[in-house]
């Protein structure tokens, strides 16, 4: 594996530019009826043809059998090696929403769910509450006082929200209150470590008011907390990689990890449509972009696999866009597969094609998974796709005499 330090040896500043279209979410498995996945069953001539004159393989994001997140999945594709660069999914909602963390804040993700009168979790989203609710409910919440911290409470979107604890001595060696699964009782928080007690301490006593507080706003009758955390210190993609690097995300939590790696995050519309008018706008400004597309992964958590076939086929109707713009190299893979009959992610590797004038063609003839995986990249960890963008796009010089 080339590290962050050996890449900075060899990388250099030059035109070329990179867009790496992230599909969250977008590894799939057969349908019991058709035996074809989400990816196989769509129609996308544009990311077909892409592949045909590019090369593929199948990435896993982290390593074989492990589960990613969509923090670990996204920094892999970006070079940063998920175990050794941690970040809590706290931070990255919080920065995503533009909310200022100062150095001893810990931020924490939160649900607003739905608990039945034994207080077991019978929606981990609470039906997905429109923004409009979510934002009365966080302006309820943030009146909620506890012993040894102040409380910022923020909406993100939907069910999802921001909680920072602000004091002395805090630590965010913390477990999560959402165990990710329902029919089960939300997890007490407890402390990693003897330093934690008291953050430990201070996040179930609000959450046990916050419970207090919902008890008549069915269905958001609970919080659950999850990824506390600090503000990490990452080396920037510039430094990293001597680029000028851009997101177009239009989910906070992707804009945040965007912010963290030192990308400049562009304004765009809440569309796939808009995302992608958003790359022709700022084409010549920028020589890496990072474009993310969020809901092929809301669908399939929700089990949709027919939703999920007609986002693909939305962004693949895209791609001319894209194409015409002439980037020296085009990245398409994803952070985790979510396959639509498990409602979640999955350990299964993630399609992956790279397309550049300097590719030797591999055979393959369509964009899916089966067909990747006879792709002349094999099957690879997700740290590994910054490295061939870089090269393909003749961005690294010689290693070494």
């Amino acid at each position: 594996m080339v590290t962050s330090e050996r890449i900075k040896e060899v990388a250099r500043s030059t035109p070329s530019r990179i867009v790496s279209v992230v599909i969250d979410g977008l590894g799939g498995l057969p349908h019991p009826e058709t035996g074809k996945t989400e990816l196989e069953t769509a129609q996308t001539p544009n990311l077909d043809r892409l592949a045909g004159e590019g090369i593929c393989g199948l990435i896993d994001p982290i390593a074989p059998g492990i589960i990613p997140g969509s923090g670990p999945g996204h920094l892999a594709i970006f070079g940063y090696d998920p175990l050794k660069f941690t970040i809590g999914r706290g931070v990255l909602e919080a920065l995503g929403i533009d909310f200022e963390l100062e150095e001893n804040d810990i931020a924490a993700r939160g649900n607003f769910c739905t608990i039945d009168e034994r207080g077991l979790i019978r929606d981990r989203r609470a039906g997905r509450i429109p923004a409009e609710r979510s934002l009365e409910l966080c302006q309820m919440l943030g009146e909620i006082k506890v012993d040894g911290a102040e409380l910022f409470i923020a909406p993100v979107r939907e069910h999802r929200f921001v909680v920072v604890f602000r004091g002395e001595g805090l630590s965010d060696e913390l477990s999560d209150s959402d165990p990710q699964v329902e029919g089960v009782l939300p997890k007490p928080v407890t402390a990693l470590s003897q330093n934690a007690v008291k953050a430990a301490n201070i996040a179930q006593e609000f959450i046990v008011k916050a419970r207090e507080s919902l008890t008549r706003h069915y269905p958001a009758n609970m919080v659950i907390l999850r990824g506390f955390s600090k503000h990490p210190n990452l080396p920037s993609m510039s430094e990293v990689y001597k680029l000028k690097p851009a997101a177009i995300a239009t989910y906070p939590m992707y804009r945040g990890l965007a912010k963290l790696l030192g990308m400049e995050v562009l304004a765009t519309g809440s569309t796939i449509s808009e995302e992608f008018a958003t790359l022709s706008k700022h084409f010549k400004d920028y020589d890496f972009f990072f474009l993310h597309v969020k809901e092929t992964d809301t669908a399939g958590e929700d089990g949709d696999f027919e939703r999920k076939v007609a986002i693909i086929e939305e962004v693949d109707s895209l791609f001319p866009s894209l194409i015409n713009l002439n980037p020296d190299v085009i990245v398409v893979t994803a952070d985790h597969s979510t396959p639509a009959i498990l409602k979640g992610h999955s350990w299964h590797p993630v399609p992956f094609l790279l397309y550049s004038r300097w590719c030797r063609p591999d055979g393959v003839a369509e964009f899916s998974e089966r067909a990747c995986a006879r792709g002349s990249l094999g099957r690879f960890r997700g740290i590994e796709v910054m490295p061939l963008a870089m090269a393909n796009a003749l961005k690294l010089v010689k290693f070494d005499a």
